[in-house]
This record gives C-alpha cells, structure tokens and sequence, in this order.
C-alpha cells in the first residue's frame, strides 16, 4: 500500500476495517450475499443486510435460513454478533463498505439486463457518504464498474480514490458444493484506482483467505466471465460429443471415464439436459453483446450456446423416440421428471434446464409430474407456471409413470428402487452405468 498518497479517509477506512470496527454492509441477501454476510459476521464485524425482500428479511431477523444449505444456527450466531436486515437502503449510511450482490439476468434479447444493478446503486447513492467503498460483485461485463458506477458517485460529488471507493470482486459462491466455502474460495479483486484496490484488498483480506489483486475494474469483470465461459464451452463441447457418442451406440459417460485416467492435458466435464443456474446460462452472453462494441463476433462462445440451449430437445427427441418403440407417444404419456433443482442436492432453481424439459413435454400432451426432495412444491417463477408438489418414490408410484425421466442426479434418490420399478427410464446425468433394456441413456 502507497502510505505517502493514502487521504484521510482511505487511512480512516483501513483503520476500521483492521481493527474490525467497520460495518460491513451486504445488498442483496441470495445465495451470494448471504454467505457473505456470514463469513464477516465470523469475523467479528458488525454485518447489515439490505433485500428488498420483506419476507427475506424478516426470516433473518427471526433467527431462520431462507436457503436450505444454510443453517438456521449460522443465522443465530450471526445475528448474536450483531448481524441484522433491512429493507431500508438510507440505514446504508451507517455501513463503512457496501458490496452488492444482486443479479444480472438476460433482457429478452439475450442482451445484459443491469436493471437489478443500477436500481441498487441509484438507491444507495443519496445515502452515501465520504469514507465508504463500495464493491460489485455481480457478474457483469469489462466496463460496468466504470462506465456505470464511477460516473454515478462522481455525480454525486465525490471522487473516486480520494473519499469514496470503487472496487469490482467478482463473487465466486458454488452453492452445495461441501469442498468450498466462501472463506477458502481465493478472491478477485480489481479496483478503480490504486487507492481503491488497497481498500478493496483490506476489505476482503478480513474474510477471505487469499485475495488475488488485478490491474483494474475491467480485468476483474472479465476474469469472472472467463471463467464461466471456460465451463460452457467445455459443457458445450462434451455435450456435442454424447450427440456424437450415441449415434456410434457408446455410452459417453465411459469414454469420459477413461479420459479422466489421464493424469495431464484432460478435465473431464460431464454432459447433461442442458444448462441452469444463475452463471453458466447466462454470463457468456455479457462478453458477447460487449464485444460486438469492438466490432467483435464471439464464434465460439455463441456455437457452445446454442449446443447447451438445443439439449434439452435432443432430450424430448430421445424420450420420444424410446416411448415408441414401446408403442408409445409423447401424447397421453405420465412422465416423472426427477430433479428439477439446476445441480444435485441444492433447492437452486435458476435457469434449470429440468423446467425446460417440462414445458417441452406439457406442450407435446403428456401429463407431468416430478420429484425432488429438496424442491418440496414447485414455486412461482416469473416465467413458468406449474402447479405441482413432489411426489414421494414409493413402488406403486414409480410403477405408475410410463416413463421416469432423471433430470438432476441428487444423492437423496434411491436408483436401485427406481431401476426395479420403472416401466422405462430416460437417464440424463449417466446415473445407470450398466446396459439395461429399459434405460435409455439421453
């Protein structure tokens, strides 16, 4: 850190983050900001959520998670360390930082969607004061720190390095996932100017235990999005290759097991109905639409795109094509999806490519039902609408379905039972590793 050119209120800053007497102020209280806000809580810090979610809120405050891999006793011992939510954005004059964590969805165009951003920083920015720092975290496009953010405090009348600062971290959460955890998961961080990217550091180096600097705003964005590419394009590639390895009758799960035996050069990543969650479906289409600003096309990017987004028709195409040769349609037939979370074993239903598979089969006349542990009722969704609760897998019920579809391979689901009682199984996530007659592999 430069302690020649450090203002007051960057030595301020430090200071209070150091001897953790800063409130740490979280917006957005989802799968990203939540952990957040209770990893700073572990650390002594006085923590305030701010969600628009009244309901949300109001869970916190009473002690309760409103994500199932989330604890309620977290909860309580965050809020014994002084952890509390709120609805009010002017409370975020009490916090020293203020990181937001809200969503960047697709508009209808597939182009980047900042409404969930920018309404966040249009109401934080009168609440604003000298000596805070604010960070994004949101998945975004390289400029949006700059282009968006910075013009918006310095219209406020502050400038940016000198009294408040202005950061971009991109949040790294895998909700489920037991071998990480927000503590432990290395933090990206590029700031707006020197000055910025020490507070940054010092903001994050409280809770995260390796913080990784990068040159600006606009590294880190695409640091994040590179990442997330590299997942897409590799899901896309694997998922061409199971259209390729069915059609020569192999089973792509073995090739991809065999792969993996390699100790270099090989990743193995595993193919699926398509893809879900709030990254993977979503984020390469950031860099997409800001490269056509450089009058760039992104081939590669969009090809691996639309493999991902046609699977789950290939899907449809595969359990069509195994009702009949039982003498079956689509039409009339009772299909069982199992999962309709986006991975296996978490609640998470963003982009799931299971509720695509369930509109498609709805549309084409069968009667659709599901069953996922941890998705207990099917919840409303801006853009689709099943009025459904799980079914629990007894044998007369799995009997019942002429086709039992698994669309999300949680641990909960017991296969060999479903193997014994189903008419005919269409296996997406290669659950069933043998040949069996009535399992076809899609």
């Amino acid at each position: 850190m430069r302690d020649e050119n450090q203002s007051d209120h960057l030595k301020q800053l430090l200071a209070r983050l150091q001897d953790r007497s800063a409130v740490i102020g979280i917006v957005g209280l989802g799968y990203v900001g939540l952990p957040l806000a209770l990893r700073y809580a572990a650390e002594g810090f006085r923590v305030l959520g701010i969600d628009i979610d009244a309901a949300k809120v109001a869970t916190l405050n009473r002690g309760a998670s409103h994500i199932a891999h989330i604890q309620a006793d977290t909860i309580q011992s965050a809020r014994a360390h002084g952890f509390s939510a709120s609805t009010e954005f002017a409370r975020a004059s009490e916090a020293d930082a203020l990181i937001i964590c809200v969503p960047t969805p697709l508009s209808p165009y597939r182009e980047p969607d900042l409404s969930y951003v920018l309404g966040t920083a249009d109401a934080l920015l009168p609440h604003m004061r000298a000596g805070q720092i604010l960070s994004l975290e949101s998945t975004t496009y390289p400029g949006t720190t700059e282009e968006e953010l910075r013009p918006r405090l310095e219209a406020r009348g502050f400038t940016v390095g000198q009294d408040v600062f202005l950061v971009f971290s991109p949040e790294r959460e895998d909700p489920g996932n037991p071998d990480f955890h927000t503590r432990t998961i290395p933090k990206v961080c590029g700031g707006s100017t020197g000055a910025c990217l020490d507070a940054g550091l010092a903001l994050y180096r409280q809770a995260i235990d390796t913080v990784v600097p990068v040159s600006s705003t606009r590294a880190a964005e695409l640091t994040k999005l590179l990442e997330n590419i590299h997942r897409a394009v590799n899901i896309g590639l694997v998922n061409e290759m199971k259209i390729i390895a069915d059609r020569m009758g192999i089973d792509i799960h073995e090739v991809i097991r065999a792969a993996a035996t390699k100790p270099f050069g090989f990743t193995p990543y595993y193919p699926g109905p398509g893809l879900g969650g709030h990254c993977i479906p979503i984020d390469p289409f950031y860099l997409t639409w800001k490269a056509r600003q450089y009058g760039l096309h992104t081939r590669f990017i969009e090809l691996a795109g639309e493999i991902n987004s046609d699977m789950p028709h290939w899907v449809i195409g595969k359990l069509a094509d195994a009702l009949n040769a039982r003498g079956r349609s689509i039409m009339g037939s009772r299909v069982l999806v199992l999962g309709i979370a986006y991975k296996k074993d978490v609640e998470d239903m963003r982009e799931s490519p299971s509720v695509a598979l369930m509109e498609l089969l709805r549309d084409k006349g069968a009667q659709v039902d599901y069953s996922d542990p941890h998705v207990p009722v099917f919840p409303p969704m801006r853009e689709h609408r099943f009025d459904l609760a799980s079914v629990d897998l007894t044998p007369n019920a799995i009997a019942s379905y002429d086709v039992v579809l698994v669309a999300t391979a949680h641990s909960a689901f017991d296969y060999a039972l479903i193997r014994q009682y189903a008419n005919l199984i269409v296996d997406t996530r290669g659950v069933y590793l043998d040949r069996l007659p009535h399992v076809v592999k899609a």
